[in-house]
């Protein structure tokens, strides 16, 4: 199929260059156009404007930072700017794969239904290394008809492909399992700093939660003191992964959510709070799994 992708960040570029080495063929597209070169010896065609890039497509991927970009994107902007839907060929397919506010994924999933289009949000979970190993977990909201084509496109970018429910809900459910995720790190970053303090070594305390009540999946996959665990950020002076600043997006459309439904999340605005204060001390572009520095901030005191 052909297939165009737009937004080739630190998730977007491995998730191009699955459908590339699945067989597809692949016009990419960002504003950055460093990010957007970079996939042209892996067979891309770099395209250098939307108009290019939706160009006599099957498919539409995008991958961008917030609900704002993706309305402005497929629905235009208030300084004139046309937007996907008017842009491309009848029979087009769309797939958001954006971490986005549920009411901007309606709006444009309702947009694209009036104009005759499917549309899907299928936000992600597994962060850069699942985009680069192919293994990533789609979370979908749309039709069933639309998520059965989706699928076919999903599948070589991804080995979990979940349909949560109509539009809106694949963020939705991506919402409360990034939700869960803040709380769960920010826990394993007490838990650990903790020990540290009074003496316990963190490669010995990690191997005894592992094998306890504490187990999850911070301690199993994605350990964030340094020295415990090979191959994570934190092995790295937290480099790459996902962004402190993105968890703190993700954890603030967790509170917008509640602020609507009247859900009581004391726990998740209390993560949301301390990836404020971390982002705060210099820690946006780091990876999530930074916030131990948080706690360990008077070691380098």
């Amino acid at each position: 199929m052909k297939i165009a992708f737009i937004g080739l960040g630190n998730m977007g570029n491995p998730m191009a260059k699955n459908l590339l080495a699945a067989g597809h063929q692949v016009n990419v597209f960002d504003l950055n156009t460093e990010a957007s070169g970079a996939l042209a010896s892996e067979g891309a065609f770099v395209a250098s404007s939307l108009e290019a890039v939706v160009n006599e497509v099957d498919w539409v991927i995008t991958m961008l930072p917030a609900g704002k970009h993706v309305r402005e994107v497929y629905l235009g902007d208030h300084d004139g700017g046309v937007g996907l839907l008017k842009m491309v060929a009848p029979n087009t397919r769309f797939i958001d794969s954006s971490t986005i506010d549920p009411d901007s994924a309606r709006l444009v999933a309702s947009e694209a239904d009036k104009q005759g289009f499917s549309f899907v949000d299928a936000p992600v979970s597994g962060g850069v290394a699942g985009a680069q190993a192919g293994t990533l977990t789609f979370i979908v909201g749309g039709t069933d008809e639309g998520f059965n084509q989706a699928k076919s496109v999903l599948s070589a970018m991804g080995k979990n492909i979940f349909h949560a429910g109509k539009a809106g809900d694949g963020q939705m459910a991506k919402i409360c399992n990034n939700l869960l995720l803040g709380i769960i790190m920010s826990g394993t970053c007490e838990a650990l700093s903790l020990g540290i303090d009074n003496g316990l070594d963190p490669q010995v305390l990690s191997d005894i939660m592992l094998q306890s009540s504490g187990r999850n999946w911070a301690l199993e996959l994605y350990n964030p003191c340094p020295g415990v665990m090979p191959n994570v950020p934190a092995a790295n002076q937290y480099q790459p992964g996902f962004m402190a600043k993105l968890m703190l997006k993700d954890l603030g459309l967790g509170l917008e959510a509640a602020t609507s439904s009247e859900s009581p999340i004391p726990m998740g605005t209390l993560a949301r709070n301390l990836y404020a204060f971390h982002l705060a001390n210099g820690y946006s572009e780091k990876d999530f799994s930074s916030l131990f520095a948080f706690y360990r901030q008077r070691d380098d005191a």
